[in-house]
C-alpha cells in the first residue's frame, strides 16, 4: 500500500531519498519528467500538436522545463511561459531552463496572450506541494484565463493553487488529468477538488514503498497489488461452513429490495450460507427472488449466536425497535457490520454506540456520517473526524463515496482506488454492505474485509459500467463480482 505523506514533509522525503540514494535533486527531477513522457506517449500518440508548459519559479515549474526538453525530442512545438527571470528561480530550475533547446520557444507571462487553440495541450507546472495560502498576484490572473480555455490540460503533481492537505482557497486550474508522483496527495482525494483534479495518474520515479513508510502518517492508498495477500486461501476440501454463515436485517415492508441485493451480493462474493431477517409479510418475494436465501422473519427467529458475521440495516426503515437493536448489539459478541438505517437508529440513540461489539464495521455514506457527528464544514474535517471516531469506540468506519475511506481503532486511514461515478446509485451501497458482510463471516480480520469488500464493490462497479455507464444498476454491480475475483488471480 502507498503511504501518503504530508505536502509539508515531501521535501524532507526528497531530500533523505538523495542522500540515501547518492543522487542529485536534479536526477530525481529527471527521473519525474521520464515518468511523465511515458505516461504522455501512451495517452497522446500525436507528435503534431502545440504543447504550452506553464512553469512557476520552484522546482515543480522545474520539473516542468525538464518534461519539455525530453518531449521537444518529437513533439512539433513547444512554449515555456514564465513567470519570473531565470535568476531569481530554484537551483534546479535554472539547470533545467539552461539545458532547454533553442526549438523551445520562451515568453514571459507579461507578453503572453494566451492565444491558445483547442487543440493544444497545456501543462501546469506553476505551483506544486508547497503551496498554503490562495493564489494572488499574476499567477491567479494566469490561472483565470487558462480556466476559460477550451483545451487538453495536464497538471503536474497537483493542480495550481490546491494545497497539499488541506481545502482550496481560491482560485486553482482546471485539469483534465493530474499526474502526481510516487503516491496520491491527500487533497487529491477530497470531493471539493474533483472538479479541478480531472482523471489522477500516480506515477513511480523509483520511491520504494518501504523507503516512503519512513514519512508515513498513518494515512494509506490501496492498489490492485496490495488485495490477493489480503484474502483468505480455500482448497478442495473446503465446505460451505468453512465460506461463514451470515445473516442479513432489514426490509421493512416496501423495502425488501434493499435486503435482496445485500443478499444476493454476500452469495455472489463467497458465503456458504446466507440468511436473511425481514418482516413476515416481505418473505415470499425474497424467497422467489433468491431460493437460496434461507428466510427468517422476526417472529420466528431464535438466535443471533448461530451466524458467523451479521450485517444490519438495509431497508430497515426508521421505525426500527430500539430495544431489539440493543439486545441484538448486546448479545452479539463477534464484529457486526452497520449501515443504512441501523446507522440512523444509531444517530438517534447515541448511547447504542458504546454497546456495539468492538471491531464492528460501520458504512455511512457522507450525510450518514454527519448524523452520527455532526455536520462538517470540508471532506479534511470530515475524515479527520472519521479517525477519532473510529478510535473513540474501537471500530472500523468505511466512508463511503470516491476514494472511500477506512478509519481504523489504531489511527490508521485506508483510501480505496476502483470505483467511479457509475456506481453512484441507488442500492449500491446495499451491495456493499452484503459483500462486507460475507467477507467478515468467511473469517477474515476486519480491517481486510473492509478492505476487500470496498476494493472488490469498486472494480465490479467499474467493470459492469464499461458498457452500461449510467444506464448501471446495483444489480450489475453484484454480476461482476466474480469476474474481480478472477482478474485477481484469486482462488
Amino acid at each position: 500500500m502507498l503511504s501518503i505523506i504530508s505536502g509539508k514533509r515531501v521535501s524532507e522525503l526528497d531530500k533523505s531519498f538523495i542522500q540515501a540514494k547518492g543522487i542529485s535533486s536534479l536526477d530525481l527531477m529527471e527521473n519525474a519528467a521520464l515518468s511523465f513522457c511515458d505516461w504522455y506517449y501512451g495517452q497522446f500518440p500525436y507528435i503534431d500538436q502545440s504543447m504550452y508548459f506553464f512553469c512557476g519559479p520552484g522546482n515543480n515549474g522545474g520539473d516542468g522545463l525538464a518534461i519539455a526538453r525530453l518531449l521537444s525530442n518529437s513533439v512539433e512545438k513547444i512554449t515555456l511561459v514564465y513567470f519570473k527571470e531565470v535568476e531569481d528561480c530554484s537551483k534546479d530550475y535554472q539547470s533545467n531552463f539552461y539545458r532547454l533547446p533553442k526549438k523551445v520557444e520562451k515568453i514571459h507571462i507579461d507578453d503572453f496572450d494566451f492565444a491558445i487553440g483547442n487543440s493544444a495541450i497545456i501543462v501546469d507546472c506553476i505551483f506544486g506541494v508547497g503551496i498554503n495560502r490562495p493564489v494572488e498576484g499574476k499567477y491567479k490572473e494566469a490561472i483565470e484565463k487558462l480556466i476559460g480555455i477550451d483545451a487538453d490540460k495536464i497538471s503536474v503533481d497537483i493542480p495550481s493553487g490546491i494545497p497539499a492537505d488541506t481545502v482550496l482557497e481560491g482560485e486553482a486550474f482546471n485539469a483534465d488529468f493530474t499526474i502526481t508522483f510516487q503516491f496520491p496527495k491527500l487533497s487529491l482525494l477530497f470531493p471539493e477538488h474533483a472538479e479541478y483534479t480531472g482523471k489522477i495518474e500516480i506515477l513511480d520515479i523509483g520511491i520504494s514503498n518501504d523507503f516512503l513508510k519512513k514519512f508515513a502518517e498513518q494515512r494509506f492508498f490501496v492498489e490492485e497489488e496490495d488485495i490477493p495477500s489480503l484474502h483468505k486461501q480455500f482448497h478442495n476440501f473446503s465446505h460451505k461452513g468453512d465460506y461463514g454463515k451470515v445473516l442479513l436485517l432489514g426490509g421493512s415492508t416496501g423495502k425488501v429490495g434493499a435486503i435482496l441485493l445485500a443478499s444476493k451480493a454476500a452469495l455472489r462474493t463467497g458465503s456458504g450460507l446466507v440468511s436473511s431477517l425481514i418482516p413476515n409479510e416481505e418473505r415470499i418475494i425474497l424467497q422467489i427472488a433468491i431460493p437460496v436465501v434461507m428466510v427468517y422473519t422476526f417472529e420466528d427467529f431464535e438466535s443471533f449466536n448461530d451466524f458467523d458475521a451479521i450485517g444490519i440495516g438495509p431497508g430497515w426503515g426508521g421505525n426500527v425497535d430500539i430495544s431489539f437493536f440493543e439486545n441484538l448489539l448486546c448479545s452479539y459478541s463477534k464484529p457486526m457490520v452497520i449501515d443504512a438505517d441501523g446507522l440512523n437508529a444509531l444517530a438517534r440513540n447515541p448511547k447504542l454506540m458504546n454497546s456495539i461489539p468492538k471491531n464492528s464495521i460501520l458504512t455511512p455514506h457522507l450525510k450518514e456520517f454527519e448524523r452520527l457527528v455532526g455536520a462538517c464544514k470540508n471532506h479534511r474535517e470530515r475524515i479527520d473526524k472519521a479517525k477519532d471516531f473510529s478510535v473513540q469506540y474501537g471500530i472500523y468506519l468505511v466512508l463511503k463515496g470516491a476514494f472511500t475511506c477506512i478509519s481504523c481503532p489504531d489511527g490508521n486511514q485506508y483510501f480505496n482506488s476502483t470505483g467511479n461515478k457509475y456506481i453512484a446509485t441507488a442500492g449500491s451501497g446495499d451491495v456493499l454492505t452484503g459483500m462486507i458482510t460475507s467477507i467478515l463471516g468467511q473469517g477474515y480480520s476486519s480491517l481486510n474485509a473492509a478492505i476487500c469488500g470496498v476494493y472488490h464493490h469498486g472494480l465490479a462497479g467499474e467493470l459492469a459500467s464499461k458498457k452500461l455507464r449510467r444506464g448501471l444498476i446495483a444489480s450489475d454491480i453484484i454480476k461482476k463480482i466474480p469476474e474481480t475475483y478472477r482478474l485477481m488471480g484469486i482462488e
